[in-house]
């Protein structure tokens, strides 16, 4: 991919200017890069908190600045011990007395619902990712999991009573529901897939449109037909209590079981390995990079976007399998935001499939200890969303910034070296990547 075109005085232009800095990183350079991110973003944060702690009214004051004897409504400091130890279940509390939980574990509550937020994340950041790898932009992974939820409830819920209750037929029923959630997920990510490889349609769009469809749908469906009945809610009927993951070692009010973080790491080895090590997966990076030039050597560019989105929308749909299955215990029509918070997720990833267990755990500690800073301090929740928005705003930033040049061509690289930002400048770079045959 040629070089952005110079301007008038034969100087790169200033998009380049701005651009390239972040295109050409290395790996630890660019973990660098999110660590100073993060450390910003406190900072900036501290100052947002305690502009707001002034002008906030309080008959006591929480901080006082040294030296100048200011008061402040809102303690800056307590506001972060509180996000990020509590969200890890206060494992380093000190000082305060309510800040401490003396009977911490590593396998407490706050920790458990950090983890199982991790889990649900893991899915749709990969569900986003895998999207972005074949140069696609699926926003309707949230779809895809509401489709892939409600597929997988009724699909326990019609096979439980033919099976004898007990472990054998829950981990039937649990490996049956999430292949259904993997195929409702799968078909619907395929309608915009092939709208976009057969129509041109802008991918954007349809899967934009196809959220509220997947979520209107659903909602009559269960409404007028599975409710379940004499509920006060529009859902279905719980599955039953052996179809769900099982509690192992965190309490079941966590929502959240070791189980199904394995299996979604399990997932994000056999989509690394999967994108990066066979044919399928050379035809989807080398089909997000160029379609044009990828048909040219023999790539099916039209079927590979269906087959790219179909995988997009089947984990979108795993996704939903494991909020029924694990978090929910049946399909409600409150479904989570997770869809659109794995596009975020995938973007801090840098839309590596290993880079999305560390970004979904930075992500479901800053919801975590969203939560947690709601309970125990005066701080408006308002403002708590500012500041876990601060957080994944200067992380993601650099990253938006390097995809961005990437797709652009601007770098010492171009574009054509890194299949939809797989997370290198150079393909040689890339985590477990072929050299070689990115060259090709």
């Amino acid at each position: 991919m040629s070089d952005p075109d110079p301007d008038a005085d034969g100087d790169p232009s200033v998009f380049a200017r701005v651009v390239a800095p972040f295109v050409d990183r290395s790996v630890a350079e660019r973990l660098v890069i999110s660590v100073a991110a993060i450390f910003l973003s406190i900072l900036v944060g501290f100052a947002l908190v305690l502009v707001s702690g002034r002008i906030a009214e309080c008959s006591t004051a929480a901080w006082t600045m040294p030296l100048t004897g200011l008061g402040f409504c809102y303690d800056p400091v307590e506001v972060y011990v509180v996000l990020f130890n509590g969200a890890l279940g206060y494992p380093f509390a000190v000082g305060d007395p309510g800040l401490i939980n003396p009977g911490w574990t590593p396998f407490n509550l706050s920790f458990g619902l950090t983890l199982s937020e991790t889990t649900l994340l893991i899915f749709t950041g990969l569900s986003v990712a895998v999207a972005f790898r074949a140069g696609l932009f699926n926003i309707g992974t949230q779809g895809q999991l509401v489709v892939g939820a409600l597929a997988t409830a009724l699909t326990v819920l019609a096979l439980a009573p033919l099976l004898p209750a007990g472990p054998v037929a829950g981990l039937v029923l649990i490996v049956v529901g999430t292949a259904a959630g993997a195929v409702g997920g799968g078909v619907w990510g395929a309608i915009p897939g092939a709208l976009k490889a057969y129509a041109d349609a802008n991918e954007v769009i349809t899967t934009i449109m196809l959220n509220f469809v997947a979520a209107n749908v659903a909602y009559v469906l269960v409404l007028e037909v599975f409710r379940a009945e004499g509920s006060s809610v529009v859902a279905t009927r719980y599955v039953p209590e052996y179809a769900q993951f099982p509690s192992v070692l965190f309490p079941p009010s966590t929502d959240f079981t070791l189980i199904a973080l394995l299996v979604g790491v399990a997932f994000i080895g056999a989509l690394y390995y999967f994108v990066e090590h066979t044919s399928l997966g050379y035809d989807l990076r080398t089909s997000g990079v160029q379609a044009a030039a990828a048909e040219y050597g023999g790539v099916n560019a039209k079927l590979t976007t269906v087959r790219a989105m179909t995988l997009s929308g089947a984990l979108g749909g795993v996704g939903g399998s494991v909020w029924v299955l694990m978090s929910e215990g049946r399909w409600m029509a409150s479904v989570p935001d997770l869809g659109f918070d794995g596009i975020t997720v995938s973007i801090l990833a840098g839309n590596n499939p290993l880079g999305v267990l560390p970004a979904a755990f930075l992500f479901g500690i800053l919801k975590g200890g969203a939560l947690e800073i709601g309970f125990r301090t005066d701080v408006p929740t308002e403002l708590v969303a500012v500041l876990r928005g601060l957080i994944i705003l200067f992380v993601a930033m650099p990253e938006f910034f390097r995809m961005i040049g990437r797709y652009a061509g601007v770098g010492g690289a171009g574009g054509a070296s890194d299949a939809g930002g797989s997370g290198s400048a150079d393909p040689d770079e890339s985590a477990g990547g072929d050299g070689g045959e990115a060259d090709a």
